[in-house]
């Protein structure tokens, strides 16, 4: 850098196909992940009695994804601040795709849970990656909304999952196995799309490559689109040890913590419906099973209208109170009165798919460029030990104290949440991403140079 700030203006780009069609392919690891949520709660009510599956297997096999994106977001998405995005990106899937293949020949539940465990591991990796590509390649006006609909495609998966699983079911006792395996349908098509996918450009200028990240803005953007490139410290802290400096820890803080206590139930819960709407007394479980998964498609389409009506911090509080309330009352009332702990499960799904549309949002917007794939790693990373803990615990919970304070036990996690966000919750939804990774704009930003020359001449906004 020579102390004169070059810039390609790229935030404040018109939404063009290309950015339409970096979020579709971005759906792929969200629709796969609420797939392989949804199928194999459903394929665990015929594969348990099969395997003779204890709870503990149960919970192990129902987690094994979670614990898979714990370890996959935190190792490939500090790697893809090494190596790039666009190789993860396009080798996530291929990962994917023959693991779920795989799933249709075992006999062994130690099998299944190592398949799914790498299955997860590529889904972490590439919700670290395809959430942060699509972010540096947004235009900041429909960032927010962009990254938001990726929520709408999990829950579609989630409840495409429900359907195929009810219908398989009645092809025999071996149609867990179908199940399984029909998760790698959507993987394949993603993996071949995926084929050619650019490298971010706030990466490449991030090492350096300047020229690489001009002709990509320049072939995929416009040829007028132009994006800052900061002057950057040689003192410059990146890597995993920088999202705990000073300056940084608050926000890994508040978004691995954030992310975890609106996981935890949202994952352990809908893991297990068929389970636990059997306990709440419901003898149709598929319908009232469908009718909760309406809600959820309900819930994360008018989330994207709240994500752009309300600012970031007050939708993240407003919603765990919201959410702590309802399923407070779904624990006291679920033998008590079915009519009231069925609207209270209403209201929870309705608001948790909503809110869980910030999930996909809020991580990419608290780390600068240098950082943003290792910070968005990481607090998928501490998520997702929530999720599987959650998952993990919840049907030995509810065989050894029953749904109610299994549900209480989940209301505390939210209840957290809510205090960390009123305590920590900071306001993204206007921040330009690439004015985010600039020293010279942010002095709460670790590469801040105190005293640059360039300090004063500011950069236009």
């Amino acid at each position: 850098m020579n102390g004169q700030a070059q810039t390609f203006k790229m935030d404040d780009a018109p939404l063009n196909k290309f950015h339409l069609k970096i979020t579709a392919l971005t759906f792929g690891a969200n629709f796969s992940d609420g797939y392989a949520l949804g199928i194999i709660g459903i394929a665990l009510t015929l594969l348990s009695p099969q395997m003779h599956l204890s709870p503990l297997w149960e919970g192990l096999i129902g987690s094994s994804a979670l614990i898979g994106l714990f370890v996959g977001s935190l190792v490939l998405g500090g790697l893809s601040d090494r190596i790039g995005r666009q190789k993860i990106f396009l080798a996530n899937f291929l990962v994917i795709t023959i693991a779920s293949v795989l799933q249709f020949f075992i006999n062994d539940p130690a099998i299944l849970f190592m398949l799914r465990l790498l299955i997860g591991f590529a889904l972490g990796g590439d919700f670290a990656v395809g959430s942060t590509l699509l972010a540096e390649f947004a235009p900041r006006k429909y960032r927010g909304f962009l990254l938001a609909f990726l929520n709408v495609v999990w829950t579609v998966g989630y409840v495409a999952s429900t359907l195929v699983g009810y219908y398989l079911e009645k092809t025999g006792p071996e149609s867990w196995r179908w199940m399984l395996v029909s998760s790698a349908i959507p993987a394949f098509i993603v993996l071949l799309l995926r084929i050619g996918t650019p490298e971010s450009p706030g990466w490449l200028i991030s090492k350096g490559r300047l020229e690489e990240a001009r002709q990509i803005v320049k072939k995929y953007i416009g040829a007028n689109a132009e994006i800052n490139i900061p002057a950057i410290s040689a003192e410059t802290s990146v890597g995993f040890k920088a999202l705990f400096t000073k300056k940084m820890w608050r926000r890994t803080a508040f978004g691995g913590l954030f992310y975890a206590c609106q996981v935890l139930p949202y994952y352990a819960i809908y893991t297990f419906l068929p389970i636990i709407l059997n306990d709440m007394g419901f003898t149709e479980n598929f319908l009232a099973d469908l009718f909760l998964n309406l809600f959820l498609l309900i819930g994360t389409a008018a989330g994207l209208w709240f994500m752009e009506k309300f600012t970031r911090r007050g939708f993240t509080i407003n919603t765990f109170a919201i959410l702590t309330i309802s399923l407070l009352v779904l624990s006291v009332t679920h033998h008590s009165s079915q009519m009231l702990a069925m609207i209270a499960f209403i209201v929870f799904t309705f608001v948790m798919a909503a809110a869980s549309n910030l999930t996909l949002v809020y991580p990419a917007e608290l780390f600068p460029t240098e950082i943003r794939g290792t910070g968005v790693g990481a607090v998928t990373a501490i998520s997702r030990i929530g999720s599987a803990i959650g998952t993990f615990l919840l049907p030995i919970s509810m065989d050894s104290f029953g749904l109610g304070s299994s549900m209480i036990g989940m209301t505390v996690v939210l209840l957290i949440g809510t205090i960390i966000s009123v305590a920590w919750a900071p306001e993204t939804k206007s921040l330009s991403l690439t004015e985010a990774s600039d020293p010279l704009n942010d002095a709460s930003h670790p590469l801040y140079v105190e005293g640059s020359p360039l300090k004063e001449e500011g950069v236009k906004k």
